[in-house]
């Protein structure tokens, strides 16, 4: 699923963000990257779907090597890898069901397998309800639903979350991480940055701790260990 040897990150302005990061994620793993305010939480995740390019070292995410890859071949590997931010990113002029279709409409699917996919996926996200709606007559919360429902509805194999409850206050954050974890059990490889304390404690995962752009710690079930 995912593979890195050695990796290093440095920023055109000199500024190193990841050094010799060795890291594998198989298939089907829940993981947190966990770790202090400017430690390469996102950078780390950025390099998993080419939003960030590593500067030596290599990479290979299903069964792509990134060492490899053509630029004009960076869409192909991330069909296969739905991202949710934490601002959501979603098209303010779009509805809710063209936000989500959208991303079926660029893959050239028929508007009978659209409909239906995405219709699956506001059921799991529980927005059936408001699909005709625009982003800005939703919550937070019901936002980041439809941004989950956006990054799930081409059946990715993995999914790449960073600081997805940030903006979101505890009870919405709860929702939103059961949803994470029903996709999860669905076989779905879920990779979250965070800052949540309370979540990694309570949701116990896999956790790899990043510290001064190197990786400290890597457990499974482990805790979050920094202080907010």
């Amino acid at each position: 699923m995912i593979e890195m040897k050695d990796v290093n990150k440095t920023y055109p302005n000199g500024v190193t963000a990841l050094q010799g990061i060795d890291l594998s994620i198989a298939q089907g793993e829940f993981v947190y990257i966990v770790g202090p305010s400017g430690a390469g939480k996102s950078t780390l995740v950025g390099m998993m779907f080419r939003e960030e390019k590593h500067t030596s070292g290599s990479i290979t995410i299903n069964g792509i090597d990134l060492n490899k890859l053509k630029e004009r071949k960076v869409p192909q590997l991330r069909r296969n890898i739905g991202v949710v931010y934490q601002d959501f990113k979603l098209l303010p002029r779009l509805t809710v069901y063209e936000n989500i279709a959208f991303a079926l409409e660029v893959l050239e699917e028929s508007p009978k397998n659209i409909k239906k996919r995405v219709m699956e996926v506001l059921d799991l996200v529980k927005l059936k309800n408001k699909a005709r709606h625009i982003p800005d007559q939703l919550s937070g919360g019901e936002q980041q639903r439809v941004s989950i429902a956006r990054a799930i509805v081409n059946h990715p194999k993995m999914m790449i979350a960073d600081e997805p409850t940030g903006n979101l206050d505890p009870d919405t954050s709860w929702d939103i991480m059961q949803i994470f974890e029903e996709i999860n059990a669905k076989g779905t490889t879920v990779i979250m940055a965070t800052h949540s304390k309370e979540i990694v404690n309570t949701i116990r995962k896999r956790v790899i701790a990043v510290e001064s752009g190197r990786i400290v710690r890597d457990e499974s079930r482990g805790e979050y260990g920094y202080e907010i």
